[in-house]
């Protein structure tokens, strides 16, 4: 993944951990949030594991009570199953902590750091006019009903296309990958469309 694609990433992670009212936040401060962030990630992979190791430890004995105390062909066959979901829980477990651990070193880089944390900033600072722009690109929807997470994606993308020099198409094509790992298919939809209406009305604008 290139630095600015992860810049991103960690900065649509610290940005939902700051507070909802567009408060100027110390740079200091942002900088915090987003070590706790990249923190958070790191517990979340410990958690994955051990969450794995315990579905694991299930599946096994689901398996030996299937050969021990099943009591016809029926309940063995219910016990097998169980114990192979459990194991798939597992493996899926493992498999999204394998992928956090290079995001979180790369995420430790400076100069991934220093573009979220410009990302960051812009948002925090500009988000009155960014908010503004959005609004009026919205059809039939308002902006603090959308989920946070959508809402966010919105933000960092208007931010870099009005303040931090991003061409427009790189801009949304990055917020639709990143919908992509965080929102569902509407959202990336829905995403896709809001921001080609903000692109459509700054070239009217220009």
């Amino acid at each position: 993944m290139q630095p600015r694609s992860l810049a991103r990433e960690l900065a649509l992670l610290t940005i939902s951990q700051l507070p909802t009212s567009p408060e100027k936040l110390a740079k200091e401060q942002m900088y915090n949030i987003m070590l706790a962030a990249i923190r958070a990630l790191a517990n979340e992979v410990q958690e994955a594991l051990e969450n794995a190791a315990v579905e694991l430890k299930r599946g096994s004995d689901r398996l030996l009570a299937s050969e021990t105390r099943a009591n016809d062909v029926q309940s063995a066959r219910a016990m097998v199953n169980e114990a192979i979901e459990l194991t798939q829980n597992a493996i899926n477990r493992v498999g999204t902590a394998v992928e956090l651990p290079e995001f979180i070193y790369l995420a430790n880089q400076q100069q991934v750091r220093d573009y979220a944390l410009e990302i960051i900033s812009t948002v925090n600072r500009q988000r009155t006019q960014i908010d503004e722009l959005l609004s009026a690109a919205l059809v039939d929807w308002q902006l603090n009903r959308l989920a946070r997470l959508d809402r966010d994606i919105l933000r960092i993308a208007v931010a870099e296309i009005l303040f931090l020099d991003a061409p427009k198409k790189v801009a949304i094509n990055e917020a639709v990958d990143l919908a992509k790992r965080y929102s569902d298919e509407e959202g990336k939809r829905f995403i896709n469309g809001v921001l080609r209406r903000v692109s459509d009305r700054l070239k009217v604008e220009c």
